[in-house]
């Protein structure tokens, strides 16, 4: 029973997502429920893993627990532990690609596999958006050189046939980044605003927004020419095969 909300940003530490975020721990289906942090695209930042208590602890009442990869070296016992134990994951923004290759090294990937397999919530922003998704549109060329706008393509971890890229309401570059990326990749993409979420629970989706104005869209190729639409948000779930297909 798979479960995924991913966020496509929005400043956690000013509620902005906040409606977003209860939907995440109502589909728990618990009061209280484990809910871990995994920083490990920030770079373990230690104040992203306080704002998040403060969300998700104090004013949603969940047991908030992180696994930090970076500034610590949990076993693999302990990685499988945290995660199989967690009622949902939360994946923090940053650097994408570097986050994933920790992870393939640590086995980290495989394991919140089996947490998408057992029904556990998988969500996060931005890089933690990405990251559940076969590719991603990834802007990790700007951690090595600031001034480097531009987008590519990197491999996610499969758990949804299709290309996830955040940030478009607010990063004009990212529509024109994202066009040029699907020219190259298989199926389709999908763009999140800020504030805009997909969530996916077994073979059905709904965007969801945090603010009026967000919204999202869909990017593929036909006949070799880019074809644009914009996804109106809705309360009702729709079948993905819908949504993944060039039409």
């Amino acid at each position: 029973m798979g479960k995924i909300i991913a966020i496509g940003g929005g400043e956690i530490k000013d509620l902005d997502t906040f409606s977003i975020d209860e939907e995440v721990v109502r589909l728990t289906g618990k009061k209280n429920p484990i809910a871990l942090f995994i920083p490990t695209a920030s770079g373990d930042a230690e104040g992203y893993w306080e704002t998040f208590k403060q969300v998700y602890g104090k004013r949603l009442g969940c047991k908030t627990e992180v696994l930090r990869l970076i500034k610590e070296t949990p076993s693999e016992k302990e990685i499988r532990k945290k995660i199989l134990d967690s009622d949902l994951i939360y994946v923090g923004g940053g650097n994408t690609q570097a986050m994933l290759d920790i992870w393939k090294k640590l086995g980290v990937d495989a394991v919140l596999r089996r947490a998408y397999e057992k029904g556990i919530v998988l969500s996060g922003i931005s890089a933690g958006a990405i990251c559940w998704f076969k590719y991603g549109c990834s802007d990790a060329p700007k951690f090595a050189d600031v001034n480097d706008k531009k987008l590519i393509r990197i491999d996610g971890l499969g758990l949804v046939n299709a290309t996830l890229s955040p940030h478009h309401i607010r990063e004009t570059h990212r529509d024109e980044g994202l066009v040029k990326v699907m020219k190259t990749t298989p199926g389709v993409g999908i763009g999140l605003d800020d504030n805009c979420a997909i969530e996916i629970i077994d073979g059905t989706y709904r965007f969801i927004r945090s603010k009026e104005n967000a919204g999202a869209k869909k990017v593929f190729y036909k006949n070799d020419k880019p074809v644009c639409q914009r996804i109106e948000t809705s309360e009702d779930f729709l079948l993905m095969e819908g949504l993944v297909k060039k039409y």
